[in-house]
């Protein structure tokens, strides 16, 4: 990893971003969780925002209130004591591990037929794939509590669709490139759709909307369309799967 990095870059007049790498990797990805979890444990979670993405991570704060260079130092103690932690970031954080139920192809997933063609593997065997690994939660982000996970086996890897669809229903589990993710909302979305999960994985009442979080661990069970029915609604943080 270039020696230059991590590095602290203005972005706009509210916000500072910190470059980690150049490049998305599991390596990369637990070194921004090692981070991000280092800033929460060290910046008042109320005063700032702290946004993880897949390379970079970045801080929003007030500029009415914040002195720049004040906020600067306190990063760059953060990042200067990374060495102080064994390599992983379970010092700093305890990740959970998820299951989420999927109901797969049909409705539910439309475009699973297209995926078994472009990968020559029937509809079972690419569910059978899908729900025997364990995903990383990479991010959180695109659209509220949207989850990046990685990284699917090599036969699942598929290109995004050409023409995004202009609604894709919340719960909705999708394939693109190396990553698979749910949609927590309804929302546009280009990722190719073979299942759902009838779990509401995103509410703003509550106090923790969205209790997934990165570094976290993700697995998927499929499930029956009657067992979907019946799991309708249910707030993924009251779940035991």
């Amino acid at each position: 990893m270039n020696k230059k990095l991590p590095r602290i870059i203005p972005s706009g007049g509210y916000a500072l971003t910190i470059e980690v790498c150049r490049e998305v990797s599991r390596e990369c990805i637990e070194k921004v969780h090692m981070i991000y979890y280092a800033l929460l444990n060290k910046l008042n979670r109320e005063k700032y925002e702290i946004i993880a993405g897949l390379s970079a991570i970045t801080i929003y704060y007030d500029p009415r209130e914040d002195n720049i260079g004040k906020l600067n130092k306190m990063i760059q103690g953060v990042l200067n004591k990374l060495n102080e932690y064994s390599g992983s970031y379970e010092e700093l954080y305890k990740r959970r591990e998820w299951a989420i139920p999927v109901v797969y192809g049909d409705d539910y997933g439309p475009d699973l037929y297209d995926v078994a063609h472009i990968t020559g593997l029937s509809k079972e065997e690419i569910i059978r794939i899908h729900t025997s690994r364990k995903y990383l939660c990479y991010a959180i982000g695109f659209t509220p509590g949207f989850i990046y996970l990685g990284e699917v086996d090599d036969k699942l890897i598929v290109p995004r669709l050409e023409k995004p669809r202009l609604k894709v229903p919340a719960g909705s589990v999708g394939l693109a490139g190396r990553l698979t993710g749910v949609y927590s909302i309804e929302s546009p979305g280009g990722w190719r759709i073979i299942g759902r999960t009838p779990l509401r994985m995103f509410d703003f009442t509550r106090k923790d909307p969205m209790p997934i979080k990165p570094g976290d661990y993700i697995v998927f069970k499929s499930i029956t369309k009657r067992e979907y029915e019946e799991l309708q609604d249910v707030f993924i943080g009251d779940y035991i799967g």
